[in-house]
C-alpha cells in the first residue's frame, strides 16, 4: 500500500498540474488560472497563469464572511515593554483597508512599491497585507539596517511610499529608526515622494513638512479600500538578501503560486487547523517573517504570534516557555540558534519545567543547520516532536520536511528528513553527474520549482539565470552541500563555500562542527577553514562554553581535537580551536563564517549589513591573534 507521503510526493512530480491544481482549490479565485504550469519560457516556468485573486482576501476578508471575525488572528506580546494585545480577524480587516486608505491618499497604486521598515509590531502585518489589498509590491527591510543598505534598496525598488516606525526597541536601548531614513533617502538617487511615520511611545520623531505623515492622524481620515484583483503572476513583494557583488539580490514572490504553496504546507508540514495557535520566533525582515508570521498562518485561518523579544534575557531563558503557556501555542517555529542560546543560560531545563506547555504539539526548526545535540536536548526538555526542515530566503518555504500532516517519519538527527511534495532534490558532483547515496555533493532542485519559489529577481532576470540556473542546467542550486542516504533522507551540511580542501580532500565544517557540539561544556560552536601554506586549508573550531563551565580553556580545546579525530578521523586535520564568549551572527541567526574566515586570514572584509552585533567581529580577531592568526599571520600566507 503507497504511504499518503510517497503518493503525494510522486504525483508532484508526475503530475505536477493535477497536484497544484487540487491545492488551488484552497484559494478564493476570481478567475482560475488558464494554466496550472506554464512552461512557454522554460526554464523560466510561471504558474497559474491567466488566474486573478488578491492575497489580502485570502488573508482576511474570506475568514471575516466564513464567520472567523471574533477569532484572534493576531497576538501581540512583547516582554520588552510588557504589552500585550489581541486584534480579532475583523479589527485587523478594519486596520488593514483603512491603511490601505492611507496608502492610496499618498498615491500607491497598483504595481507601485512601497518599502516596510519597521520594527515586531502589528502594524508591520498591517502595512504588508494593507500593500497586498490594493495590489502594490511591498519590501520589507529589517528595522534599523543602516542607512548605506537602506539606500541600495530604495534605489532598486524605486518605491512610491515608504512606512515606518519612530524606533525600535532591544534590551535595554531604542533603535531610532528616523534618522537612519533621512539618511537613506538623502544618500538614494530615487527620492520618495512620501514616509508614513508610525509613533511608538518611546520615541517620537520629527516629521519633515511635505513628505512626511503621521500614521495615526492619517488612519483617523482614511477611507476603507476593497482589494484590487491582481494577476496570479503579479509580484506581491520583493524582499532582498545580500549578495555578493554588494549589490543586494531582490528576491521576487508572486501572489499566486505563494498563496497555493504557503497555504498548502500549513496542512502538509505544520499539521495546523484553523483556530490553532502558530507561533514564528522570527522577523517580519526575514523570509521567515513573511511566510510564517504574516501570511501562511491568516491564509489558514489560525491566530498568527507577534513576539516583540529575545529567546534570552527578556527577562530570561523561559520567556518562550510563558509565551506557550499563556497563548495556548500548538506549534513553534524558531531558529535552532535560539535553542542554543536557551541551553546555554538553561542547559538543565530548569525553567521549561516551570510552564505549561501542553498546548505545543510541534517544535520547528530552520535558518542554520540544527546540530543534532541541540535538537536532542530540545526533544528531552519538551517531550514533542522537533522538527528540523531546510529552505531559504528564494524558495519561500521548505524544500525539505518531516511532513507531520502526510506522514509522520522517524527523525534522523543531523537530517531534515525527505524532501516536501514538489521539490525533486538531488545531488551532483563538479561534473554535473549524480553521486551515489551517502556522498557529498551540491544539492539542486529540479526544475520546475513548485509554486511560491522566486520566479525571477527584481528587474536582474540575467543575474537570476547566473546565479541560480547556469552551473546546473535544468536545476536550481542551492548552494548547499550535502547528502542522501539510502532511505532518501537529505543531509545539508554545509554551505558549498564551506566545503574545505584540506590536501585534496574535500572535507564539511558541518560534519565538524556535529562533532564539537556533542562536547559536554559546548553550548555553540562553528568551523571554518583558514589558509595554510601546506594543506591549503584546514579547519579551525571556535567554541561557546556552556553557562557555570570553569574548566581551562587548553584542556577543554584538547578534548575536542581528539574528538574530532576519534569520529571524523586524521584526514580532518583539526588541530586548533579557540574559546569565545559569542559567535558574530546575522539578526535571523546565521552565523557569519565568511566573515571570520577573512578575519582569520587577514583580509579585508565589509561589515555584513544584517550582523546582529558589530562589537563580537573585534573580540573574534583577538582570540584568531592569540593563536597566531588575523593580524598576527605570517606574511607569507
Amino acid at each position: 500500500m503507497t504511504s499518503a507521503y510517497a503518493s503525494a510526493y510522486e504525483r508532484s512530480l508526475k503530475d505536477p498540474e493535477g497536484y497544484w491544481g487540487e491545492a488551488a482549490r484552497q484559494i478564493d479565485w476570481i478567475k482560475p488560472a488558464d494554466k496550472v504550469l506554464d512552461d512557454s519560457a522554460a526554464p523560466l516556468y510561471r504558474w497559474f497563469t491567466g488566474g486573478v485573486l488578491n492575497t489580502c482576501h485570502n488573508a482576511l476578508d474570506r475568514h471575516v464572511a466564513a464567520g472567523r471575525a471574533d477569532q484572534a488572528a493576531i497576538i501581540y506580546d512583547s516582554p520588552i515593554t510588557g504589552a500585550k494585545r489581541t486584534i480579532t480577524y475583523a479589527d485587523l480587516l478594519d486596520q488593514v483597508s483603512r491603511f490601505a486608505g492611507v496608502l492610496t491618499r499618498q498615491g500607491v497604486e497598483k504595481g507601485d512599491r512601497v518599502i516596510i521598515y519597521m520594527p515586531m509590531i502589528p502594524e508591520a502585518l498591517v502595512a504588508m497585507l494593507a500593500c497586498a489589498r490594493i495590489g502594490a509590491v511591498h519590501s520589507v527591510v529589517f528595522g534599523g539596517f543602516a542607512p548605506h543598505e537602506l539606500a541600495t534598496r530604495i534605489d532598486d525598488a524605486t518605491p512610491k511610499a515608504l512606512v515606518c516606525a519612530s524606533c525600535g526597541l532591544e534590551p535595554g536601548r531604542i533603535v531610532r529608526y528616523k534618522p537612519n531614513i533621512d539618511a537613506a533617502i538623502d544618500a538614494a538617487s530615487h527620492k520618495i515622494p512620501s514616509v508614513v511615520v508610525f509613533q511608538r511611545e518611546q520615541e517620537t520623531a520629527s516629521l519633515i513638512a511635505g513628505r512626511d505623515v503621521d500614521w495615526a492622524a492619517e488612519m483617523a481620515v482614511a477611507e476603507p479600500q476593497a482589494c484590487v484583483p491582481v494577476a496570479a503572476t503579479d509580484p506581491l513583494y520583493i524582499l532582498y538578501t545580500s549578495g555578493t557583488t554588494g549589490q543586494p539580490k531582490g528576491v521576487v514572490r508572486d501572489n499566486g503560486g505563494h498563496a497555493v504553496a504557503l497555504r498548502q504546507t500549513m496542512t502538509t508540514l505544520y499539521d495546523v487547523e484553523p483556530g490553532d495557535v502558530f507561533w514564528a520566533a522570527s522577523d517580519v525582515g526575514w523570509v521567515v517573517g513573511h511566510s510564517y508570521i504574516c501570511y501562511a498562518p491568516l491564509l489558514a485561518g489560525c491566530t498568527t504570534v507577534v513576539f516583540e523579544g529575545k529567546p534570552v534575557g527578556t527577562p530570561d531563558a523561559g520567556t518562550f516557555w510563558r509565551v506557550i503557556e499563556e497563548h495556548k501555542v500548538r506549534v513553534l517555529f524558531t531558529a535552532p540558534t535560539a535553542f542554543r542560546a536557551i541551553r546555554r543560560e538553561d542547559p538543565n531545563g530548569e525553567l521549561v519545567r516551570k510552564y505549561d506547555r501542553s498546548s505545543l504539539k510541534y517544535l520547528f526548526l530552520a535558518g542554520e543547520r540544527s546540530d543534532p545535540e541541540t535538537l536532542k536536548w530540545a526533544e528531552e526538555q519538551l517531550k514533542v516532536p522537533v522538527i528540523d526542515h531546510w529552505w531559504q530566503t528564494e524558495t519561500g518555504w521548505a524544500i525539505c520536511g518531516n511532513p507531520m500532516g502526510l506522514e509522520k517519519f522517524p527523525v534522523k538527527h543531523g537530517s531534515p528528513t525527505k524532501a516536501m511534495p514538489g521539490w525533486d532534490v538531488q545531488v551532483l558532483d563538479e561534473g554535473r553527474h549524480q553521486v551515489e547515496p551517502g556522498q557529498i555533493g551540491a544539492l539542486v532542485c529540479k526544475l520546475p520549482l513548485p509554486p511560491g519559489a522566486l520566479p525571477t529577481l527584481w528587474n536582474a532576470e540575467e543575474r537570476f539565470r547566473k546565479s541560480y540556473l547556469n552551473e546546473f542546467p535544468g536545476y536550481y542550486q542551492t548552494g548547499d552541500a550535502g547528502f542522501v542516504d539510502d532511505d532518501g533522507y537529505v543531509y545539508v551540511m554545509t554551505r558549498t563555500d564551506d566545503v574545505i580542501n584540506v590536501a585534496g580532500h574535500r572535507l564539511s565544517t558541518g560534519a565538524m562542527e556535529e562533532v564539537l557540539a556533542k562536547h559536554p561544556d559546548v553550548a555553540e560552536c562553528a568551523v571554518i577553514g583558514v589558509a595554510d601554506d601546506l594543506k591549503g586549508q584546514v579547519p579551525l573550531g571556535f567554541v561557546c562554553l556552556k553557562v557555570g563551565v570553569d574548566r581551562e580553556s587548553d584542556q577543554i580545546v584538547k578534548e575536542l581535537v581528539r574528538l574530532v579525530r576519534d569520529e571524523i578521523g586524521p584526514v580532518a586535520a583539526f588541530k586548533q580551536a579557540v574559546v569565545v564568549k559569542r559567535l558574530p551572527k546575522t539578526r535571523s541567526g546565521k552565523i557569519l563564517r565568511g566573515t571570520m574566515q577573512k578575519i582569520a586570514d587577514h583580509q579585508d572584509y565589509k561589515m555584513p549589513a544584517t550582523i546582529d552585533d558589530p562589537d563580537i567581529l573585534p573580540e573574534i580577531e583577538e582570540a584568531l591573534e592569540e593563536i597566531g592568526l588575523a593580524g598576527k599571520r605570517p606574511e607569507t600566507v
